[in-house]
């Protein structure tokens, strides 16, 4: 196994259950399921979904991922008693998530009230190499006396999204005394989902099966001896299909039969073929950090871990959640964060993943022409929230004031357009980073001009010049403002890069063309004050700041919320997250370094970072203007997020997002890394307790890797490749180290750079 991190639950909390459950969730891009505990607890919630698969359970509801029949839950009666961390004494515990072969695994030694204790132990995984298997193990030993054991598991199908049902039960079945299966249709029957799962104990049992009020379960009950150790192993698979061309008793049998062909196996067989599969990811994309603090090398892998367990590789008709796969935050819903915070990991580990991920956009374009129509615009508006049509999912409304009866607007779908030029911004950057000519000749030209063609439709007329009105910029406590800079700049760049590439495949219309390049030479930028700083938006400069201190030493919790209304916030100098700052690190060309510094200066204490993506974006462009240590300040706050010691933090799933800026933090801060012009820059520094960062790369038909340690950076590269190294064009075709003080003192110029070479 590689000597890749585990992630350690350090004991049990009825508190932190749901915290836990997130962010030591198992998945593989099909499948989630959250690390619940094998036994009940009433704090607990307990959940499974598969990417893509979304239902509306009633018209006044919001399509969501559906939260799936349960498949982890085991009731263990330990003589007479159920065994529950809440009574008894907990004598010994460990539980841990290993990331290099993402198995979940727990080890207890419990007292009972009536003072015999037993250790427990279990296991658990979904598979990487058959996506539709999970498996799992529990172990049961008595320590003080011969015992009697009962366990009852199986599938069960009383499982809701927070009280609301998606699946009607079709039929349940059992097979040959092991096997189980649950067949279930969404209900507005057109999805089927098949639960089977296979239950074998290490020694003979009474054993019988009852299937009552939506829970199919097999009971066994049986007599340990001292010290001897009974294991029921489980062993699950679970698939579904929007295609009904076969039927479903067939669908089913298939799925049986698959569950046959793992079962014989076994579970440590299935864990070491899976185990493969994650050397793979590893060997792709692990970053490796020395560092003072152990915590760091953690939250790397925990990152990794995630971002290849949330993302649907094997789907492009399907996106990444808000939440991953990890929890019903937000409905499971597709925002912003994927193609801005969570495409950048893959696109430089594994770019046919950010492609598949770009599809999903391309593949849902209806949706998004038809908001644009509905909104008397022409081209594509995407969707703030999407699921699986295409069609915006945001809610209409929000809270109820209970006061007034009323419900409050949500503001997003109506006015946060940014969203269009996010999804443009991020189909440049694959092609930059690939020459992906076949995609971008294709799905990438069609998704740069909708995109263009709503922004050119989008602009208004104002006293000569083209604005951009009634938006919401990244910074959502500012609503409904004109000319917000990162929206205007980006939809700039949109039309710019649509023109752009029409010319390079010989796609050019000369009405598009006339149209664009009137809006590029017409649309209001908001310039730089003279000392750097570029004003929000119309109004922001002329509002009231305040103090706003107390409330940022409370990120996240959304507490200035508590003191002003939304229309009062929105009059004052108070930003939710990033906005200018996130602008300055998409388009790091078109600003210098002083404006950076200076836009970080002013908006930073005007920011509360009550979301979850502000801080690394803040603390990646400090790393670029060079201050490394803040910059690791502000990184260490975003690892806090999930990874800290918020009991609730991640109760509804884990901040996806903020788990990409993990990976970003450390490859786009500390080691530099950034698109300019369409190149490849690095400029590693790092912070001041960090020996050696060592990390993967891929650039077009080159896979890199870096290792940078007392201020010398060995390169290993498959091809030839050509990129800029603190600041000087390098041209390398083997292993190659660069010192980087001896860099800075070589002769300015290409190819020849004064480096060793290591033989």
């Amino acid at each position: 196994m590689l000597n890749v991190s585990v992630l350690t639950e350090p004991g049990f909390c009825p508190h932190s259950l749901n915290k836990y459950a997130s962010i030591m969730a198992c998945g593989n891009g099909y499948i989630g399921i959250r690390a619940a505990h094998e036994e009940d607890y009433t704090r607990q919630t307990r959940g499974m979904y598969l990417a893509g698969l979304y239902h509306q359970a009633g018209r006044n509801e919001t399509t969501e991922l559906i939260n799936l029949p349960d498949i982890t839950g085991i009731d263990v009666e330990l003589d007479g008693i159920n065994f529950t961390l809440l009574s008894g004494d907990i004598l010994e515990w460990q539980r841990e998530l290993a990331f290099a072969n993402g198995e979940l695994r727990r080890s207890v030694v419990w007292r009972s009230p009536d003072g015999k204790r037993y250790r427990l132990e279990s296991r658990r995984f979904a598979s990487l190499d058959q996506l539709p298997l999970a498996a799992m193990q529990i172990s049961i030993t008595p320590l003080d006396a011969v015992s009697q054991v009962v366990l009852k598991t199986g599938i069960d199908a009383t499982q809701t999204n927070s009280g609301r049902q998606h699946l009607d039960e079709v039929s349940v079945r059992v097979f040959d005394q092991h096997y189980m299966q649950g067949v279930y249709e969404t209900q507005d029957r057109t999805s089927d989902v098949v639960i089977s799962a296979f239950c074998q104990l290490s020694t003979k049992s009474d054993s019988c099966f009852t299937a009552k009020n939506r829970r199919l379960s097999v009971h066994h009950s049986l007599t340990v001896a001292k010290g001897d150790t009974v294991t029921l192993e489980k062993i699950v698979w679970v698939t579904h299909r929007s295609d009904k061309s076969l039927s479903q008793a067939s669908f089913a049998r298939s799925a049986l039969a698959d569950l046959k062909v793992c079962a014989a196996r076994g579970y440590n067989a299935l864990l070491e073929s899976s185990s493969y599969a994650w050397k793979d990811v590893w060997l792709d994309a692990r970053v490796e950090v020395t560092s003072a603090e152990h915590q760091d090398q953690i939250a790397l892998d925990y990152a990794v871990w995630h971002l290849t367990t949330m993302t649907p590789a094997h789907d492009e008709r399907s996106s990444i959640a808000a939440k991953g796969l990890t929890g019903e935050g937000y409905k499971g819903h597709v925002f912003w964060d994927t193609e801005i915070f969570l495409l950048p990991f893959h696109l430089f580990t594994r770019p046919q993943v950010a492609r598949s991920l770009l599809r999903y956009r391309w593949l849902n374009l209806s949706g998004a022409r038809e908001k644009a129509r509905r909104n008397g615009w022409p081209g594509a508006l995407f969707p703030w929230e999407s699921a699986a049509s295409g069609q915006e999912e945001t809610p209409e409304f929000a809270a109820i004031n209970i006061r007034t009866g009323t419900r409050q607007k949500v503001a997003s779908a109506l006015a946060e357009h940014h969203i269009v030029a996010d999804i443009a911004w991020a189909v440049v950057a694959y092609w930059q980073a690939t020459h992906d000519d076949a995609f971008m000749r294709n799905e990438g030209l069609t998704l740069l001009v909708e995109t263009a063609t709503f922004w050119m439709g989008r602009a208004t007329e104002i006293k000569g010049r083209l604005e951009i009105h009634d938006v919401i910029g990244p910074d959502e406590y500012t609503e409904h403002v004109n000319n917000n800079a990162y929206t205007n700049y980006l939809a700039w760049y949109n039309v710019a890069s649509a023109c752009r590439f029409m010319a390079m495949f010989g796609r050019e219309d000369a009405g598009f063309t006339q149209n664009a390049k009137q809006f590029l030479a017409r649309l209001w930028l908001p310039e730089p004050r003279t000392d750097g700083v570029i004003p929000q938006d119309d109004s922001f400069m002329a509002k009231p700041a305040i103090d706003l201190s107390r409330y940022k030493a409370k990120a996240g919790k959304q507490t200035i919320l508590l003191d002003y209304s939304r229309a009062e916030v929105n009059e004052m100098q108070i930003l939710k997250q990033a906005d200018v700052v996130m602008l300055n690190y998409l388009l790091p060309e078109r600003f210098t370094p002083k404006q950076c510094v200076a836009n970080l200066a002013f908006y930073e204490p005007r920011t509360i970072h009550d979301s979850s993506l502000s801080k690394a974006i803040h603390g990646i462009v400090t790393a670029r203007c060079g201050d490394t240590e803040g910059a690791y300040a502000f990184w260490r706050d975003g690892v806090a997020i999930d990874l800290g010691d918020d009991p609730h933090s991640s109760d509804d799933g884990i901040h996806a997002a903020a788990t990409g800026s993990i990976w970003s933090g450390v490859i786009q801060g500390f080691a530099g890394m950034q698109i300019v012009e369409g190149e490849l820059h690095l400029a590693p520094k790092l912070p001041a307790h960090w020996r050696r960062l060592a990390f993967p790369l891929r650039w077009r038909n080159a896979r890199m890797h870096f290792a940078f340690e007392n201020e010398v950076l060995t390169i290993d590269t498959s091809s030839p490749v050509t990129f800029t190294l603190w600041g000087k064009t390098v041209c390398i075709s083997e292993r190659q180290v660069f010192s980087y003080q001896d860099f800075l003192t070589s002769v300015n110029g290409t190819a020849t750079m004064e480096a060793s070479h290591d033989a």
